[in-house]
């Protein structure tokens, strides 16, 4: 007498089954089900196959992180060399020529006249290895305060991290070629 009509009641079922757009549609699922379908075992019955997973996860996440070394891809980098600080040093110390990565070549012709048994052989070998080395940590150090100045005027006081400098002595201490990630900006082409 005083409830709905049957035919209220199937009006009201058919609108209920109708998709609403931005709505979910489905009930909410209950929590002890939810909780049983996330629950693991602590140590998995199948270890072989378990292991054979993480090797492929493992394995895709360091062909992502290959790819973001030779391309520059911010998403994928490594966190040593992610965030605009790590670009602006990676940038400005790919942007200059540098006595530092000369190095190895250099060390290459000192090894072949180190086998040279003659004293001006021996002079040429101690000079070349000890100003050299002294000229890079020298040109090293100076283009790092160079940096240091720059990053903290576009970037600002905390931009500079403490191992900073280290970074960007490593980098500028490997030939051109070989560093990784790799060189995105020409020589001479240095950041703003």
């Amino acid at each position: 007498m005083f409830g709905r009509s049957r035919t209220t009641n199937d009006e009201l079922a058919e609108q209920s089954a109708i998709a609403r757009e931005g709505a979910k549609n489905r009930p909410t699922p209950k929590r002890r089900d939810q909780e049983a379908a996330r629950r693991q075992p602590l140590v998995v019955k199948d270890r072989k196959a378990a292991r054979g997973v993480d090797r492929a996860k493992r394995r895709e996440q360091l062909a992502k992180q290959r790819q973001a070394m030779l391309t520059g891809d911010e998403t994928h980098l490594p966190a040593r060399d992610k965030g605009p600080a790590k670009r602006f040093i990676r940038d400005y110390v790919d942007a200059r020529w540098g006595v530092a990565e000369f190095m190895l070549p250099v060390m290459v012709i000192v090894l072949a006249l180190s086998f040279v048994r003659q004293p001006w052989a021996m002079l040429i070998v101690f000079a070349l290895v000890y100003g050299l080395i002294a000229a890079a940590v020298v040109d090293t150090f100076l283009a790092w305060r160079r940096i240091k100045k720059k990053l903290v005027a576009k970037h600002g006081e905390n931009a500079v991290q403490r191992g900073d400098g280290f970074y960007a002595a490593m980098r500028a201490f490997q030939m051109r070629r070989t560093r990784m990630p790799r060189p995105i900006v020409k020589r001479g082409d240095y950041p703003s």
